[in-house]
């Protein structure tokens, strides 16, 4: 890895434990701020340095919202760079922990994953020296006080990073408010304190993302979402009469019995993915309830002749998912729906002009204009109206377009009973 220079803040998260840095006395740092603004290196370089000159046959943790994410995100760079320092690195996957030695000192950094409030129990019984938290703001409250309750070693140190979440998160008003009263240096940083970006790779960041999503990832301010949700949707740009020929094709659906069903037809072309068709049925407009039978006959009548890589379905819908695998013709997969994460992955297809929408889908046209933040919820939340199709589209990106944990979105598929 090629370093030829770093900025001010990114020095300042490498060496504020230092005993001649002016922040020597603080027991703990706090980087947020805009996307690939160089936080989570500086400080995992940091990091490591600091525990290598401080400490000798001690334990360490290394947190990631998961153990693949952390490696992609932060191992894997971390340590093709402390090769280059002089450090030696001894990984061993099996066992969880990574050995880093240099001259005749020796610790190991244990790999973590806080997803969810299970996660807290992997971290028990553990006795730590110090704690690196990257990208903490997606971790639950338990994990991370769990981790930190582990630090009871002489001298140990806490060590966070995060992208900025909705300004009620429990980090931002427990950690970044709080700074002071804790004792905790802490840097905000924006795109451009990374010097190793280039104007063109500036402008194409901040030309990702709209609305709030571009307050909190280009300029790193912890803001609440509002109004619509998708703010960059544009019918002179992502609406079509004629679709081109498509060479792959999925279904997605949103599933009601009382609540509209939503499904949508994707075929991709050259790289975008068109909205071809869809299915909407509002039982409460209709005034009659569909079956799971009278659904698949209406999947199958979206599908028509053609050869559908898989049927994406809200996990929810045990029963519909029962009923398309019983048929035998689709390969139906549960979506995933973590809505926020979802929410953004469609917002960043909008900018990029990916995703495109033929105007015969009536229904997913209408909830674009009504689909809004709620401002009530004191989190990241789209009010429960109007969601329908914007559900079935997230399903959709989110399983298919999303670039999976640790590898790329399998197309192969069996025709047999799923």
């Amino acid at each position: 890895m090629k370093i030829e220079r770093f900025s001010r803040k990114q020095l300042a998260a490498i060496s504020w434990w230092h005993p001649d840095s002016p922040h020597a006395g603080c027991c703990a740092v706090i980087c947020d701020g805009a996307v690939r603004s160089g936080k989570t290196f500086c400080l995992s370089v940091g990091f490591v340095s600091w525990a290598m000159a401080c400490f000798d046959r001690q334990s360490f943790a290394l947190c990631g919202r998961t153990v693949l994410s952390l490696r992609r995100n932060l191992v894997t760079p971390l340590t093709a760079c402390l090769g280059e320092l002089g450090f030696r690195c001894a990984d061993h996957p099996s066992r969880g922990y990574i050995e880093i030695s240099r001259g005749r000192r020796s610790n190991r950094f244990y790999l973590f994953g806080g997803r969810d409030e299970g996660s807290a129990a992997l971290i028990q019984g553990a006795t730590l020296a110090g704690v690196l938290f990257d990208e903490v703001a997606l971790m639950p409250r338990s994990f991370v006080e769990q981790a930190l309750a582990r630090c009871s070693v002489e001298g140990a140190r806490f060590w966070f990073s995060c992208n900025p979440e909705h300004p009620a998160h429990w980090f931002y008003t427990e950690w970044i408010c709080r700074a002071e009263a804790r004792n905790a240096l802490y840097l905000h940083f924006a795109m451009r304190d990374n010097p190793s970006l280039s104007p063109a790779v500036l402008a194409r960041y901040e030309s990702l993302y709209s609305g709030s999503f571009y307050e909190r990832f280009v300029l790193g301010k912890w803001v609440a979402a509002q109004g619509a949700v998708y703010p960059m949707f544009d019918p002179a740009v992502h609406l079509f009469d004629q679709p081109p020929a498509c060479r792959r094709f999925f279904l997605s659906c949103d599933y009601g019995t009382v609540n509209p069903t939503s499904m949508g037809l994707w075929g991709e072309r050259d790289g975008v993915w068109y909205r071809l068709d869809e299915f909407y049925y509002d039982s409460r407009r209709e005034g009659r309830q569909m079956t799971d039978e009278e659904y698949y006959q209406a999947l199958e009548s979206l599908a028509g002749t053609r050869e559908v890589e898989a049927v994406i379905v809200d996990p929810s819908a045990a029963s519909f998912i029962a009923c398309i695998r019983r048929h035998g013709r689709f390969f139906v997969i549960p979506a995933k729906n973590s809505v926020a994460d979802g929410i953004r992955l469609v917002g960043s297809l909008l900018k990029q002009g990916k995703l495109r929408f033929s105007r015969r889908c009536e229904g997913l046209i209408r909830e674009f204009s009504l689909y809004r933040w709620d401002g009530r919820a004191g989190r990241d939340c789209p009010v429960k109206e109007h969601d329908h199709a914007m559900d079935d589209m997230r399903y959709f990106a989110a399983t298919v377009l999303d670039e999976p944990e640790g590898g790329a979105f399998f197309a192969a598929c069996s025709r047999g009973g799923g």
